[in-house]
């Protein structure tokens, strides 16, 4: 079931509060090359694709640009708005989409799903999550594939850090403090903006995964031939992993 306004994620001012951080120009300047190991784990050269939770649209603007069709899905207004811009600034068509991921349904449409920058795991309830793998499945194409990237939850026990800061050269800092709960399957965020003389805080958490885990739930969700990788070069998922990237297929 699709929760109303009272998710952390709901809640707008967030990610235009938080954007400097969480988008800083960097964050575009990789885009086209992450794409392009993308579509080197994945062998696909063109087709149709879908980019859930796009944020401000780094990697459909960098997929349209390479002559791929694009939908691209999120459920900030704002965010979406941005993506646009940047899409119309670029002369590229991209179909943007406002939706929810536990909603949005476009059967056996796309060759390629994608799902980056750890926004999977923000919901609650975890059976929220396996219909978002569903619905994947659902909209990909037979012998379509779905590329997931987010934090490793191995990653995160080899180094984790319960305090962290950052600070932009407008002098903006943000303080992050962070704690795992429930059993080792949730983070739970506490991040202080510090901008101007005020301070805001955010609360948040969301879901981990290990490789085995998400293996686990891509099966479960009807995905085939699922693989995990350390990084989108394709890296072994060891014990340098940085980050969980999982590909897998819809067979039929």
């Amino acid at each position: 079931m699709v929760s109303g306004h009272d998710e952390w994620f709901a809640d707008e001012s967030i990610w235009k509060d938080l954007y400097p951080f969480t988008f800083p120009e960097s964050a575009f300047a990789v885009a086209d090359e992450q794409v392009g190991k993308i579509l080197r784990l994945t062998g696909l050269g063109g087709g149709t694709v879908l980019d859930l939770c796009c944020g401000p649209g780094r990697h459909a603007v960098a997929l349209a640009k390479r002559g791929f069709a694009v939908t691209a899905v999120d459920r900030t207004p704002f965010l979406l708005d941005d993506a646009r811009a940047r899409a119309a600034h670029a002369n590229l068509r991209v179909e943007f989409v406002l939706d929810d991921m536990r909603r949005f349904s476009r059967p056996a449409s796309f060759d390629l799903i994608i799902k980056f920058f750890t926004s999977f795991g923000y919901f609650d309830d975890p059976a929220d999550d396996l219909r978002v793998l569903e619905l994947v499945r659902e909209n990909l194409r037979p012998r379509g594939v779905f590329v997931l990237e987010m934090v490793s939850k191995e990653r995160l026990a080899r180094d984790f850090q319960a305090t962290t800061s950052r600070e932009l050269p407008n002098g903006h800092i943000l303080f992050e403090r962070h704690e795992i709960v429930d059993d080792w399957t949730r983070v739970r965020n506490r991040w202080t903006l510090i901008r101007a003389g005020s301070t805001r805080t955010f609360e948040f958490t969301h879901r981990i995964y290990s490789g085995q885990e998400m293996k686990d739930l891509l099966a479960k969700a009807g995905l085939a031939g699922a693989r995990v990788y350390g990084d989108l070069d394709g890296s072994s998922y060891g014990f340098d992993a940085h980050r969980l990237v999982a590909v897998a297929r819809r067979l039929v």
